[in-house]
């Protein structure tokens, strides 16, 4: 399944800070960052169910996370 998220990560410096996170945390799963889109999407193809472990995660680091439907 494809969870789409509006982020606040803006910057690719940004995105290297949470990679080694959101690979720890995904380790099987592929996601990327689309910056240049108004929402700073993260996208992420997992077969679990990761909303709230990833909202979580983004959060921690300072950043705010919520999933698009």
């Amino acid at each position: 399944m494809i969870y789409v998220f509006k982020t606040s990560v803006k910057t690719k410096s940004q995105v290297s800070q949470l990679r080694e996170a959101i690979n720890n945390m995904l380790p099987n799963d592929r996601w990327n960052f689309d910056l240049e889109d108004c929402d700073k999407v993260l996208r992420i193809d997992s077969n679990e169910n990761i909303v709230a472990g990833i909202r979580s995660l983004l959060q921690l680091h300072h950043f705010s996370c919520e999933e698009l439907i």
